[in-house]
């Protein structure tokens, strides 16, 4: 609330304005238009204003003791404790007009009965645009210009991060499309060599049973494909040079080029004997072999084109659910899907030398959120957890409940920070990476879509080679935070 003129106000001096470092520079008229315009409160214990609120007035502390308080994840915190005489907080922005909003960027409470100088704000406006338009001027665009110039970064640091995601999901998706690519020239060969190896067959002396036979032998290479077991390489190795080997054995030219393929198919000398005993020998073995190793190939290729398409429409679903695309921005969402499609969108800059654990919590129920913004704050935390470590090391991602909020945490086994910054790590612009290589928003983003968009809380806990930055976020719809400035009281 603000207090006018009323019982608890008395009129002031002068010659005490003077004495306070805010108004001794100011000409006597000045400070006796200061008295006219304004007045001495007497303030007991409590309240003053609240944050938020619309802003009337501009408090300057004569004598007594202040707090000002911001809300920070729904709670309290204290960023000012001070009795020094002349500090001043309110409406000290209403000089600004509707350049910013005109409310209480904090809350103020007096801790003992104090005495204020108090000015109404839109009368505080009229006297510094009369009597300081030079400052006015020089205040203006320093504050419109760091509002710029931090959305400027901000955009960059925005394009910065989607051009590296952009080139990551590239790349990961070339590789299997190259892959599914090449399986199908290949496939379109062996597909070829079949046909006119079936035709060398049936115009040879194989009668109709036995090639019924092979028909049969074929369908069942088909499915010992499926079925077959990964064998070490010691063992892939030994199972080569027993089949190239009956393969010489047998007449079969070039067998030690087929051995691989019917090792990876999971056929052994015993299904060779069977095709042996189904054909003759001297005149048919070598082309029924070869029709039917085209034919484990084929099988092998079509799965490899499976894999490969399936693993690009994976990378589509990733890149769609870190996106949100074609998804309300306020939505119910499963923590677990958006870490692994940042995961999968990271894939490439956390690399071969990094383990990633997860710990997800099975008992962690889905939550209202701005799936995308959170994407954001995971890919910043990430991303600093994987430079931190210089590309080696575990990053460890997990979920917990605790109570009515839930918990996410990036850790990393890196050097850890300092103690000396860990409290500033989150201030805009605040970075320990070399020129040209950080702008210092990552943090300050991730903390602003975690605390004001939220109304969770980020924090770091931090130890040599046990790193974690901790999100915490309500399990209950919260109302949106209103767009605001945010700022800092003046104080000195």
């Amino acid at each position: 609330m603000s207090l006018q003129s009323g019982p608890g106000s008395l009129r002031c001096s002068p010659e005490e304005l003077k004495t306070l470092f805010l108004f001794e520079k100011l000409s006597d008229e000045q400070v006796e238009k200061l008295c006219r315009e304004g007045h001495i409160e007497i303030i007991e214990p409590g309240p003053v204003f609240s944050e938020g609120e619309p802003a009337t007035c501009f408090y300057v502390l004569m004598d007594g003791s202040l707090v000002l308080t911001k809300n920070s994840g729904g709670e309290e915190m204290v960023i000012s404790r001070t009795s020094q005489r002349g500090v001043y907080a309110g409406a000290w922005q209403a000089y600004l007009r509707d350049r910013v909003p005109q409310t209480y960027p904090s809350s103020m409470r007096t801790t003992e009965t104090s005495r204020f100088f108090v000015l109404d704000a839109e009368c505080f406006a009229e006297i510094v645009e009369e009597w300081f338009p030079m400052a006015l001027h020089l205040l203006e665009g320093l504050f419109v210009g760091a509002l710029n110039t931090k959305q400027i970064v901000d955009q960059r640091e925005r394009l910065l991060a989607l051009g590296s995601l952009s080139a990551g999901l590239t790349h990961e998706l070339n590789n299997p499309a190259a892959a599914a690519v090449r399986a199908t020239d290949a496939l379109r060969d062996r597909v070829a060599h079949m046909r006119q190896k079936l035709k060398m067959m049936a115009n040879g002396s194989l009668d109709p049973a036995s090639l019924t036979s092979l028909v049969g032998l074929q369908e069942e290479a088909v499915e010992l494909v499926a079925k077959a077991p990964k064998l070490s390489p010691l063992e892939a190795s030994d199972a080569e040079d027993e089949l190239g080997d009956w393969l010489d054995d047998h007449g079969i030219a070039g067998g030690w080029d087929l051995a691989p393929t019917f090792v990876q198919a999971g056929l052994d000398i015993a299904w060779l004997d069977k095709v042996a005993a189904t054909v003759d020998e001297s005149k048919t073995l070598e082309g029924a072999i070869r029709w039917l190793n085209y034919t484990v190939e084929t099988e092998l290729l079509m799965n490899e084109i499976a894999d490969s398409t399936t693993r690009v429409s994976t990378l589509v679903g990733a890149a769609k659910q870190y996106s949100q695309m074609d998804r309300a921005p306020y939505q119910t969402i499963d923590l677990r899907e958006l870490l692994d499609s940042t995961l999968v969108m990271l894939a490439r800059k956390i690399g071969d030398d990094i383990s990633v654990v997860k710990e997800y919590d099975p008992a962690v129920p889905p939550i209202p959120a701005y799936a995308a913004e959170l994407n954001q704050v995971w890919t910043n935390l990430v991303d600093n957890a994987v430079q931190a470590m210089n590309g080696v090391g575990t990053l460890t991602v997990a979920t917990r409940l605790d109570h009515d909020h839930v918990l996410v945490e990036i850790g990393d086994t890196g050097p850890g920070v300092p103690e000396d910054i860990r409290s500033r790590i989150f201030e805009p612009f605040f970075t320990t990476k070399p020129v040209g290589e950080g702008t210092g928003l990552g943090l300050d983003i991730s903390w602003r879509i975690v605390v004001k968009k939220h109304h969770g809380d980020l924090r770091v806990e931090s130890e040599p080679g046990n790193t974690r930055f901790v999100v915490r976020l309500p399990v209950e719809p919260a109302t949106e935070a209103e767009p605001t400035t945010e700022t800092t009281e003046g104080e000195s």
